[in-house]
């Protein structure tokens, strides 16, 4: 153990560290940094933030790079900590002899430091763009000149007004690392590839000041893309890009995306969020990956509703199909599927069962428990009134039922004996 320290310390390896520290105390940069530590390590090496992004690279090639990245050839990677944050990842692989486990710690340490310190600067920017867009969007902010002062400053001209564009990205899978933070990259990548002075952040959209969640689980961020002006065509554009980018970038992620109209207005911004939100959120619940506003129908009529009162939304959504989600959680059932396609099918039960490929006994038997459930009968005209407004409720609010197999007691998985079939 005497030997480690000393084998280290060499002439080159002091000459290397010495660059290191040149290189940090100078500013020179964090690629410059990572080629110091490439050379002092005698190791291609690379150095990813945790947005996934590839921020400094000191490889023989771009082959090199690419089986540093991969894993290959013996290639190990450890997390870059600060205060006990993780904000990136180093790569690398050893060329020579392995170096000792805490020299590695320390360059490690070093480029975590310097890769900080690099984006300092950026987190604040992102930070002022993230509170512009909250204090927005909550109404927190509504005065115009205020508005317009404070977009300028972050280089976007609201002189115009602007239109809003939401992007919503869910996991289909386990993730590793901060994978919000991969959506917004990649969701700003599209936007200012458009448009360079859009606003983007990840912004929690509270309607009317209200967060909502779903059986205890606070929904997750969206993405929040500010298109400035008056061009609608330009939001249009923007909303493309933003969709392009995000599903090259993250296949397996279920997407979704929302654009309001043009508010011509700054201080009307927080209802074209409620738009995109309206919109975001009927994208999903129908199967959709991109809506505009005016494509969203009759959810139209309920954004006052969503972005004045969703105190009230939500208790109507209680009043109504509420109840059947929770038994479909519980019994893995399709209550809410069965009532949707039945009220589609303009409550014709031998298309509904076409639909599902289910006997009509089976779909007869989950109306009956709608029924029982809801205290609501979809063989009456309110009754069916109100349930299809609490399915649209359900919607606005982005709350999105689950499906399973029908299994509840008496569906029989959809299977009846031919004596009791319908004539």
């Amino acid at each position: 153990m005497g030997q480690q320290p000393q084998q280290a310390l060499t002439p080159a390896f002091s000459a290397a560290l010495g660059a290191i520290a040149e290189a940090v105390e100078a500013g020179a940069g964090l690629p410059e940094v990572a080629r110091a530590c490439g050379r002092a390590l005698d190791a291609s090496i690379a150095v990813v933030d945790a947005a996934s992004r590839v921020v400094a690279v000191a490889c023989a090639s771009p082959e090199d790079e690419r089986a540093v990245l991969s894993g290959e050839g013996g290639s190990e990677q450890s997390d870059l900590t600060v205060s006990g944050a993780v904000v990136g990842t180093l790569h690398f692989r050893e060329r020579g002899e392995p170096n000792p486990p805490d020299l590695v710690r320390v360059v490690g340490v070093l480029l975590a430091l310097e890769l900080d310190r690099a984006q300092g600067p950026e987190r604040a920017s992102e930070a002022a763009v993230r509170d512009l867009l909250d204090d927005l969007v909550s109404r927190t902010l509504t005065d115009r000149e205020n508005i317009i002062a404070r977009a300028t400053e972050l280089g976007a001209d609201l002189t115009a007004g602007g239109s809003v564009v939401v992007a919503r990205a869910v996991p289909q899978q386990p993730e590793d690392g901060d994978w919000p933070a991969r959506v917004l990259t990649v969701a700003e990548r599209g936007a200012r590839a458009v448009e360079r002075t859009c606003l983007v952040g990840a912004v929690e959209l509270r309607p009317g000041g209200e967060s909502i969640d779903v059986d205890g689980r606070e929904r997750a961020g969206e993405v929040v893309v500010l298109v400035p002006g008056s061009d609608g065509e330009l939001a249009r554009r923007v909303i493309g890009g933003v969709r392009r980018e995000l599903e090259a970038g993250l296949p397996s992620f279920a997407l979704a995306l929302g654009r309001s109209r043009v508010a011509s207005d700054p201080a009307d911004l927080y209802r074209a969020a409620g738009e995109a939100l309206l919109a975001v959120n009927v994208a999903q619940a129908q199967g959709e990956l991109a809506l505009n506003f005016e494509e969203t129908g009759a959810y139209r009529l309920l954004l006052s509703s969503m972005t004045d009162n969703p105190v009230e939304l939500r208790s109507f959504h209680e009043e109504t199909v509420a109840p059947l989600l929770a038994y479909d959680e519980q019994y893995e059932t399709e209550l809410v599927r069965t009532l949707e396609t039945f009220l589609e099918e303009n409550g014709n039960v031998a298309q509904t069962a076409q639909r599902l490929f289910t006997h009509r006994h089976t779909i007869r038997y989950r109306l009956e428990r709608v029924k029982e459930l809801t205290q609501l009968d979809v063989s009456s005209t309110d009754g069916r009134e109100r349930l299809g407004l609490g399915l649209k409720a359900m919607r606005v609010l982005g709350i999105v039922p689950p499906h399973g197999p029908a299994s509840e007691a008496g569906a029989e998985t959809g299977r009846v004996p031919s004596a009791d079939k319908d004539r």
